[in-house]
């Protein structure tokens, strides 16, 4: 893995800082379809970070790459939204070591093999 690839519904500018670089999906251009993400994600050798199920669905049926990391909690502010993944995330990169799939809780995680 050399990095994450974020969603369009997630924030351009990330405030913390992941141990591998992050790039946002308008680098596709605008509202990339779903096929499009995945490919550029194999062929970048990227995680999918997302708040779309589609893409969770679609790793569990698939092996990798790319691995997905799924954000299943609600609408939070900016601010807390930043506090709680920096928080987090020194977790979740373990999981993505060993699992295909992480799902981030507001109150758990769970890796998925």
């Amino acid at each position: 893995m050399t990095g994450y690839l974020f969603d369009e519904n997630l924030p351009l500018k990330i405030q913390f800082e992941p141990s591998h670089p992050i790039t946002h999906v308008s680098v596709l251009g605008k509202s990339p379809s779903d096929g499009e993400i995945w490919r550029y994600a194999e062929q970048n050798d990227l995680v999918i970070v997302t708040k779309d199920s589609d893409f969770s669905d679609r790793i569990i049926i698939s092996s990798p790459p790319p691995r997905v990391i799924h954000l299943r909690f609600g609408n939070m502010s900016r601010k807390d939204f930043h506090t709680y993944l920096s928080k987090v995330w020194p977790r979740v990169e373990k999981l993505m070591e060993t699992h295909k799939l992480v799902n981030i809780y507001i109150d758990k995680l769970e890796g998925i093999t």
